[in-house]
C-alpha cells in the first residue's frame, strides 16, 4: 500500500518534469529565446525528444529504486524518510544538470543559426491588458478563513475533550508514530499554519494578476488572449487548492475532538496531493507556458519578434534585471512564476515567505 502511494505521487511528477519542454512558450527552448517559427525545427525536436528520454530515464531509475526501498524497509518510517529525501535532492540536481546541458547547447545553436537576423526585436505592451479581468476575486478566499476561524472556536471551547497527547504524524499504516503534548500552543499549531497557508495563497492569487505582462511581439492579439486565460485558470487552482487545503487540515485538527479512523487521516491526504498533482498537470498540459497551448483565434506571424533579454537569465532560469520595475514573471523552463532577483523587494518579501515557513513551527514547537 504505501508503495503504490508513493508510486501514484511521484509518477505524474516526474512525468511533468519530462514533458517540460513542451510546455514552455514556443519563443523559449530551455531557457534561451528563439522566434516562434522555429520551434518546430527538426533541431529542436530532436532536442526536446532527447531531453524526454534523458530525464524519463533518470525517472525510471528512481521509481525503480523507490520501489526497491518500498519493498524492503517498509517498517522503518524513519528510514524511508531519509532515503527518499535523499532520493529526491538528488534526482533534482541530476535532472537540472540534464537542463544545464540542453541549455548550453541551445545557446551554442542559437548564435550558430543566427535565426534573428532579418527580424525586428520589439516589446509589445497593450495598454488595456491591465482592464481586463486576469484572476478570479479574493473575496473567495472568505470561506477559508471562516473554517480556519470556526475550527480555532471549537477548538477553544471544546479544550478540555483534547487527549493529554496530540498526534501529530503518522505511518502509512494509520499508526501514530509522533506525539505532542496538550497545551494550547500545540492545540492550535494547525489553524495558525492555515492562516499562514491561505494568507501565502492569497498573496499568490493577486500576484498573478499583477504579473509583468508578457505578450508575444509575433502574435500580440492571440499572445494576450492566451495569457489572460493562462491566468485565470492558474488563479482558480490556487483558489480551489487552498479551498480544499483548508478542509483537510480542519478535518485533522477536529480529529483531536471527535474520534475519526485514523487510516483516513493517512489516506485523505494523500488523495489530496495525488488529486492537486494530476490537476496541475492536466492544466498545464492543455494550457501551456502564458497560454502557449490554448488554441489561438487571433492574429498571423509577423515579421518582427520577441526582444532578445537572454542576458538577463543567468543559466536560463534565474532573472535579474534591475531596471525591470516587474517584481513577478513567466518562469523561462516550465510552467508557473518567478521573481526579479535584482529587486531587493523581491528578496525581502521571498526570506519573508520562508522565514515565516521556518519559524512559525518552531515557535509553536511542531
Amino acid at each position: 500500500m504505501p508503495l503504490i502511494l508513493l508510486l501514484a505521487i511521484f509518477i505524474p511528477v516526474f512525468l511533468m518534469m519530462m514533458l517540460t519542454p513542451y510546455l514552455t512558450r514556443k519563443t523559449e527552448s530551455f531557457g534561451v529565446t528563439i522566434p516562434e517559427e522555429v520551434y518546430s525545427s527538426k533541431e529542436l525536436k530532436a532536442m526536446r525528444k532527447s531531453y524526454l528520454i534523458s530525464t524519463g530515464v533518470l525517472s525510471f531509475i528512481v521509481l525503480l529504486l523507490f520501489s526497491i526501498l518500498g519493498l524492503t524497509v517498509a517498517n522503518h518510517e524513519q528510514t524511508i524518510s531519509i532515503l527518499l529525501t535523499t532520493g529526491i535532492a538528488l534526482y533534482l540536481i541530476v535532472s537540472f544538470i540534464i537542463y544545464l546541458t540542453f541549455h548550453r547547447r541551445m545557446k551554442i545553436l542559437k548564435e550558430k543559426s543566427d535565426w534573428a537576423a532579418n527580424k525586428s526585436q520589439q516589446v509589445f505592451i497593450n495598454t488595456s491588458f491591465r482592464n481586463q479581468r486576469l484572476n478570479h476575486s479574493n473575496y473567495w478566499f472568505l470561506f477559508s478563513f471562516v473554517i480556519i476561524i470556526a475550527t480555532i472556536i471549537i477548538t477553544i471551547q471544546l479544550y478540555s475533550l483534547i487527549p493529554e497527547q496530540i498526534p501529530m504524524q503518522y505511518n502509512f499504516a494509520g499508526e501514530v508514530t509522533n506525539w505532542v503534548d496538550k497545551s494550547y500552543r500545540s492545540v492550535l499549531s494547525m489553524p495558525i499554519m492555515q492562516l499562514y497557508l491561505m494568507l501565502l495563497f492569497l498573496f499568490i492569487n493577486t500576484m498573478i494578476a499583477k504579473a509583468k505582462q508578457q505578450i508575444n511581439a509575433e502574435k500580440p492579439e492571440e499572445s494576450m488572449h492566451q495569457n489572460v486565460i493562462f491566468r485565470r485558470r492558474w488563479s482558480l487552482y490556487i483558489i480551489v487548492t487552498g479551498t480544499l487545503l483548508t478542509i483537510m487540515f480542519s478535518f485533522i485538527q477536529l480529529s483531536f475532538i471527535y474520534p475519526i479512523n485514523q487510516q483516513l487521516l493517512t489516506i485523505i491526504p494523500l488523495l489530496f496531493s495525488f488529486i492537486m498533482i494530476i490537476w496541475a498537470i492536466v492544466l498545464s498540459i492543455t494550457t501551456g507556458q502564458g497560454g502557449s497551448r490554448v488554441k489561438g483565434k487571433f492574429g498571423k506571424n509577423g515579421n518582427v519578434i520577441d526582444r532578445d533579454d537572454d542576458k538577463y537569465w543567468k543559466l536560463g532560469q534565474f532573472y535579474f534585471n534591475k531596471d525591470d520595475p516587474a517584481f513577478m514573471l513567466e518562469k523561462r523552463f516550465g510552467v508557473g512564476w518567478t521573481i526579479n532577483y535584482a529587486r531587493p523587494l523581491a528578496w525581502i518579501i521571498l526570506l519573508a515567505i520562508i522565514g515565516l515557513a521556518i519559524g512559525i513551527p518552531l515557535l509553536l514547537g511542531i
